[in-house]
């Protein structure tokens, strides 16, 4: 009797053992699958901004070559006009931003985004009319770049913006000073502008809905550049090709790439939003590649990998603290 019931537990416990093994493991499994599937949607939502700035990047790039192509017809400050008026007008009719409501404080960040975009605008086109489309976004970079190491609290990146400024100046062909002087002092102003453009940008997401904020910015600018374009090419503007060009600048370098920008500053810190900037020169030695026929050499390839490098290692840091997070 005794040995039978001996027997009989062991089996019994043996039955119920692997059950409540299997239950435990399929819930460890199930706390598993959570876990995976909550850093795949973290990576996912850490890319997706990235993702967005590095569209607008494009976008911005493939028309300033197309700005490039219409300054013999409309000059720097025309172009400038024609941009930025055709981007307004485009963004008041898709957003039909409201104009009561806000603070004072509230336009105060709109002016002061319309006056860094309509000078970040002018500086670069400026620039661009007396200096290569390259070197002038190499130059113009530097204010992103500045303001990541100013900016950031830490240390990896400064050390990725120390590999983009590397790539930056490798890219430039190791100097500026075979450039026109007036032309670089323009792309560098238009930096400063650039790294205006970006904190005034996060701000006015913070304060507007959708891009609202972002069609009130550029009315002001295109208000500002407007007296400048009339005064350069008068009315060259009006003729049909040069507006229909015009206008194909306007929604390729203004209305996609600000409205991306400004979705992606909502989510992305402007330190690693002002590290990928500095994709910017490659991106325009591709554009440059496929529609000025700009070759590249062996040395700008090295320097866009550089580039790359460090905008690939601000994205893994991005990543990584929204994992955390």
């Amino acid at each position: 009797m005794n040995d039978q019931g001996a027997s009989t537990e062991p089996a019994a416990a043996a039955v119920a053992v692997p059950e409540a093994v299997s239950a435990l493991g399929g819930q460890d499994g199930a706390r598993a699958g959570a876990r995976d599937g909550a850093r795949a949607t973290g990576r996912r939502a850490a890319l997706a901004p990235v993702a967005l700035v590095v569209a607008g990047g494009l976008s911005v790039q493939f028309g300033s070559s197309v700005a490039v192509l219409l300054m013999p017809k409309a000059g720097a400050l025309g172009v400038v006009t024609l941009r930025l008026a055709a981007a307004a007008l485009v963004l008041l009719v898709v957003c039909r931003p409201k104009l009561r409501g806000h603070s004072r404080a509230d336009w105060g960040t709109v002016v002061a985004f319309g006056i860094a975009m309509g000078g970040m605008n002018t500086l670069f086109y400026q620039a661009a009319d007396r200096i290569p489309l390259g070197a002038a976004v190499t130059l113009e970079v530097l204010g992103p770049l500045a303001l990541s190491v100013f900016a950031s609290r830490r240390l990896v990146n400064v050390v990725w913006a120390g590999l983009a400024l590397g790539g930056v100046l490798l890219l430039s062909g190791g100097g500026f000073d075979r450039l026109d002087p007036v032309g670089a002092a323009y792309a560098l102003g238009a930096g400063v502008m650039w790294a205006a453009y970006i904190v005034f940008s996060a701000r006015t997401g913070r304060r507007f809905p959708q891009a609202d904020g972002l069609a009130l910015a550029m009315v002001v600018a295109a208000v500002l550049s407007l007296p400048l374009g009339i005064m350069e090419s008068g009315s060259k503007l009006l003729v049909p090709s040069t507006l229909g060009l015009g206008a194909a600048v306007a929604l390729l370098s203004s209305v996609l790439p600000y409205t991306l920008e400004l979705m992606a500053l909502r989510r992305l810190p402007a330190p690693t939003f002002a590290i990928l900037m500095s994709l910017e020169p490659a991106i325009a030695a591709a554009a440059g590649f496929l529609v000025l026929d700009q070759a590249l050499s062996t040395t700008d390839a090295l320097a866009i990998a550089l580039v790359i490098g460090a905008s690939m290692g601000a994205v893994r840091s991005q990543v990584r603290g929204a994992g955390k997070r």
